[in-house]
């Protein structure tokens, strides 16, 4: 986890403040009482519905490009275990079958805030796509939310490389409502994700790829989380960062 390549990390203008994660806390409440942000509402349009989520999307200015939302719930696994299962880079290497690279390349002592390195599969014929990008989560026992924001950013030590295309353009933020608590099954989730993958495919094909994705990398992801309980597998413990050799990330995080 230490700096690679030529160049070191500056974190300054990097990480992920307290108000981005605020933010992305608040897009929850928007989705549910839209009367209250009729701005931050405008233009959704609705893409997919099935019985355990819904599917939106709206065009980015100026870019061509969309921005996803998903909001679902889930019954029979815990908060704790669907977010620890998300964060843990480790885990996911292996019921991700499309990762082909996932490591921490720093971390941030002062929020906790990480940088990844992704690089992972895309339909045949087109090449891999490798990101690059900060993370952090907050949890909020007072207001029963949990939050995990990532975006993309630059690494010096990281290059682009010629076999993989590099996405510069990344954003996303999942938001998590427990039922009843932490540790108790049920949880509600909306995640807003958007991203550039570079690709010369029309726009509807790309538009199809992202909103069937989304929601198959959430099943996958559910689907893990009840693996690892079933399995009673050891995962690091990001909401009690003490429990493990490495914190994920801030432990709490006060909403104004």
């Amino acid at each position: 986890m230490a700096a690679l390549g030529a160049g070191a990390f500056v974190w300054d203008g990097q990480r992920i403040e307290e108000e981005e994660l605020r933010r992305s806390a608040q897009e929850l409440q928007q989705l549910e009482h839209p009367e209250d942000f009729p701005e931050q509402e405008r233009g959704w349009e609705p893409l997919l519905e099935r019985e355990r989520f819904r599917l939106w999307r709206r065009p980015i200015p100026g870019s061509g490009l969309f921005q996803y939302r998903v909001f679902g719930s889930y019954t029979d696994v815990t908060p704790r275990q669907f977010f620890n299962v998300q964060l843990d880079t480790e885990y996911r290497k292996q019921w991700d079958s499309l990762v082909l690279k996932l490591e921490v390349l720093e971390r941030d002592p002062a929020t906790g805030s990480e940088v990844i390195h992704w690089v992972t599969q895309f339909p045949y014929p087109m090449y891999s796509r490798d990101y690059v990008y900060v993370r952090r989560y907050s949890v909020d026992p007072d207001r029963q939310l949990m939050v995990l924001v990532s975006r993309a950013v630059e690494h010096p030590g990281v290059p682009e490389q010629p076999e993989h295309v590099r996405v510069r353009s990344y954003e996303s933020h999942l938001v998590i409502r427990p039922h009843r608590g932490f540790d108790e099954n049920g949880f509600d989730y909306l995640l807003t994700y958007s991203d550039n993958p570079q690709t010369v495919f029309p726009r509807y094909c790309l538009s199809w790829m992202v909103s069937s994705g989304m929601p198959e990398f959430l099943e996958k992801l559910h689907s893990a989380a009840l693996k690892a309980k079933k399995m009673e597998l050891e995962l690091r413990d990001c909401l009690s960062p003490a429990k493990g050799p490495e914190p994920c990330g801030t432990a709490r995080l006060e909403y104004a």
